[in-house]
């Protein structure tokens, strides 16, 4: 779907259709602030833009639960939310988001209900609720139920529900358009826009806003093995840095520990909630070694470093599909919940086993690995969703830009995100800067007759210049001959997706779950002298502009080099292991020097920001 005709001014473009782009969408169209608006009779103009249909948007993909301190089912205080979160982090987590997370966490939650999410019921009728890793009561004492949950289709619930209740709102969609530039003005302080390739058409649109929101999702196809789904190529994160803005500790990255065998493909954190166990070569449960207390369900940086910790050791397994390949996997076994409870609460964990890996987890142990899944840093943005740049050791912001969603960093989720609250930060701070928009817009609507028109020609006039030399690369992508143009380099690449693949196994070897100055200095030598000159010797095959997905595919790649480059110089730059980050090389935790938020532009220079410590100081993280 297309819009019928572009507005010459937006009053706000949100850029991606998952759960934080509609949170942002609905919290604005339901702000106090809009509905006086439409009682004047003003109707603000609103766009969401997404490359895919909003239905297909990675937010569907969640299975096991969004969290809360609902008290349901066990005395729970959201407090211990809170603090589980902090830990969870390793401290890196900003103490003022947080507690916003965890406070307004069962508010959220009840929302969604109300707005249409089925949730899984108690007997009594109530949300039902299961343990996830990391979190406990009593300040880091047992675990807790504390993620309420759908089966294992929690993502599913959520995405369709909010864009039901978009459509009734009458959000306007742009679906498949793909988002090639952010525009801000010549001083890099104010948002004029953004540029879009409409794949239907074939035509790059300039589409002028005087507030863009970028909620466009994680990076995980910077790595060969991820969870992700294939559009998870980093964009907004890519528009931020060609934008000359920042982005904050991205070296940051998740590696959920139950990915099935080599597809990468996951299976939720719900299977060990309810009973799964992780096993090694010896059939030995051994995540009592590790996590003496929490085992299983500890975090999920502890649990992935302790199944690598296995496999190094020689314990690991081969994938049944290949028993004479690498034994690098673990196994996962589900023997002990029952075929009932398995069909109720796992329905899709157990069709994954059975379709892709031709297993029965009633009887069958499970073959998995660690899988990237979640960036836990990106867009840095205040609780308002507000982005910033950091720099003479305060934040600047940039006027009417803001960000939401698993693309920023507020940063809740510090150096390791717990279970459950991915969700809820979308969902959470997605709303929360919709509504910062909703008064930004009340303030001055683009309708209003005391508008700035020789502002807003001077915002369009900067989106027209960016539109039309993306045309001018479009063209020179659809003309060009791309097999000739692959050998002029020596990588024998000529398709963005064997680029793609190619980056994905130097980034496994090099970040997978632990790294060193020798990984991270080798994969971004193969970049420089490999990757990036296959990627800009890339064409299309194709000289048809429309749904010419190599065209996107490329500018795909494009965006995953240019992250993969400062997560590597990220990484090298923070000389500590912390939550998910791993260095062989650097093996301690150092507050002295590392207890602050990286923060890297293009250039590659990394500055500190200090972290926002309020309630909680450092101490051991334990499990």
């Amino acid at each position: 779907m297309s819009p019928k005709r572009l507005e010459d001014m937006y009053d706000a473009v949100i850029v991606g259709a998952g759960a934080a782009g509609l949170s942002a969408a609905l919290g604005l169209l339901r702000s106090p602030e809009i509905m006086d608006l439409k009682e004047q009779g003003v109707e603000p103009k609103i766009l969401v833009v997404s490359k895919l249909q909003p239905l297909r948007s990675h937010t569907g993909s969640a299975e096991g639960g969004i969290a809360a301190s609902l008290g349901n089912i066990e005395t729970d205080d959201w407090h211990w939310h809170y603090y589980d979160t902090i830990k969870g982090g390793d401290w890196l987590v900003d103490q003022d988001a947080a507690k916003l997370l965890a406070e307004y966490a069962p508010e959220t939650v009840i929302n969604l209900e109300r707005q249409g999410v089925a949730f899984s019921r108690t007997e009594d009728g109530h949300i039902s609720q299961r343990r996830f890793g990391g979190h406990t009561r009593d300040f880091g004492g047992s675990p807790v139920k504390r993620a309420a949950y759908a089966a294992d289709r929690i993502g599913h619930q959520i995405l369709h529900t909010l864009w039901q209740q978009c459509v009734a709102q009458g959000v306007a969609f742009a679906e498949e358009w793909y988002v090639t530039d952010l525009v801000l003005d010549e001083n890099g302080n104010r948002v004029a826009g953004i540029v879009a390739l409409d794949t239907h058409s074939g035509k790059t649109q300039a589409v002028h806003a005087r507030n863009v929101l970028i909620a466009t999702g994680g990076a995980g196809r910077l790595f060969h093995t991820t969870s992700n789904s294939w559009d998870l190529t980093g964009d907004g994160m890519a528009l931020v840095l060609d934008a000359r803005l920042q982005l904050e500790d991205i070296e940051f990255v998740q590696f959920h520990p139950t990915g099935l065998a080599h597809t990468g493909i996951l299976l939720s954190e719900a299977a060990r909630a309810e009973g799964g166990i992780l096993r090694n070569a010896d059939g030995e449960p051994f995540m009592e070694r590790y996590a003496p207390e929490h085992k299983d369900l500890a975090a999920r940086d502890v649990v992935s470093r302790s199944i690598m910790a296995e496999i190094d050791a020689g314990r690991g397994v081969p994938d049944p599909k290949d028993p004479n390949g690498p034994k690098d996997c673990v196994w996962l076994d589900m023997t002990g919940i029952t075929p009932e409870r398995m069909a109720e609460a796992l329905p899709q964990v157990v069709e994954t086993i059975e379709q892709y890996a031709n297993l029965d987890p009633v009887k069958d142990w499970v073959p998995i690995k660690p899988t990237a899944h979640y960036t836990m840093g990106g867009v840095p943005i205040t609780t308002d969703g507000e982005v910033y740049r950091w720099g003479d050791e305060h934040r600047t912001l940039v006027d009417g830009l803001f960000a939401a969603g698993e693309c920023s960093c507020v940063s809740v989720h510090g150096a390791n995100r717990l279970g459950g609250n991915s969700l809820l930060d979308a969902c959470l701070f997605g709303t929360r800067a919709g509504r910062t928009l909703a008064a930004r817009i009340a303030n001055n609507p683009v309708d209003s007759p005391m508008a700035d028109e020789s502002a807003d020609e001077s915002l369009a006039k900067a989106t027209d210049q960016a539109a039309a030399r993306r045309s001018d690369e479009l063209n020179d992508l659809l003309n060009g001959s791309a097999p000739a143009a692959a050998t002029d380099t020596d990588s024998g690449i000529t398709n963005p997706y064997q680029l793609m693949a190619r980056l994905g196994s130097v980034m496994d070897r090099a970040l997978a779950v632990r790294c060193s100055a020798d990984t991270i200095a080798a994969a971004l030598s193969t970049i420089a002298e490999e990757l990036e000159p296959a990627a800009k010797a890339l064409h299309a095959h194709d000289s048809t502009a429309v749904f010419n997905q190599e065209i996107t595919a490329i500018w795909e790649v494009r965006h995953l080099i240019e992250l993969a480059k400062v997560m590597l110089k990220a990484s090298g730059a923070r000389q500590e292991s912390r939550g998910s980050l791993k260095r062989l090389d650097f093996p301690e935790r150092d507050d002295e020097h590392f207890l602050a938020h990286s923060m890297i532009a293009t250039d590659g220079a990394v500055v500190l920001q200090p972290v926002v410590i309020t309630d909680y100081p450092p101490k051991k993280r334990e499990y």
